[in-house]
């Protein structure tokens, strides 16, 4: 891969990461329930999910997925099912009651303060996962850098390391630290009822948004 190729793949992988989605919502949430760096086992799932759809569109199954029309709306339904879910849970979630030390109170996903890295991972996994659209973007996007004259794994290994770490970068380094500035909010009760209720909003209108656009 020329280096100019690999700078406009580099120029539309931080577009594409800064337009905000489920896996934007799903890192803020995560940053303001466990903090920044527990987040990150939900961006790693993310990423992994990526690294999937990346392997389907190189293996030619990204085809078969978009031109059938079961497969589409399988994986499609589901996925905004999932997020749907996930808009109600956090929708409907209770405050956490402050300490009386003082101790910071964490909102945002609906999650217990000690979820684990691997749950994490597994919500990120399945969020960005669960979106047959991403598979068709990809199929889209990856032949504009793909040069069929030239040995493709190193490309494909190219392609993937400036996705992935763009978007390790875009989602911890400003939509992780951009939900933060929310912090103090989630001290009291009403506050973080109220992000609970706009993040479970967000995930809502994705997951309808996936299940309703063609």
């Amino acid at each position: 891969m020329s280096f100019s190729v690999w700078v406009a793949l580099l120029a539309a992988s931080v577009v594409i990461s800064f337009t905000p989605g489920a896996g934007a919502i799903n890192t803020m949430g995560n940053a303001l329930k466990v903090g920044l760096g527990r987040a990150f086992w939900g961006i790693l799932g993310q990423q992994a999910a990526l690294v999937v759809h990346i392997v389907i569109v190189a293996a030619g199954l990204g085809v078969l997925v978009a031109n059938s029309p079961l497969a589409f709306d399988a994986i499609r339904y589901a996925g905004a099912a999932y997020l749907v879910y996930l808009g109600i849970r956090q929708f409907l979630a209770k405050p956490v009651v402050a300490a009386d030390d003082g101790a910071d109170v964490a909102a945002a996903v609906d999650a217990p303060a000690g979820e684990s890295g691997w749950s994490l991972f597994r919500r990120g996994l399945l969020v960005n996962l669960l979106n047959p659209k991403a598979i068709v973007f990809f199929l889209a996007f990856l032949p504009q850098f793909i040069r069929p004259g030239e040995p493709l794994l190193p490309q494909y290994l190219v392609v993937a390391a400036t996705v992935i770490l763009v978007d390790v970068a875009v989602m911890w380094g400003f939509f992780a630290v951009a939900a933060r500035s929310f912090h103090r909010v989630t001290r009291s009760a009403r506050g973080q009822t109220v992000l609970n209720r706009v993040f479970g909003s967000l995930f809502l209108a994705v997951g309808v948004a996936l299940a309703a656009i063609h």
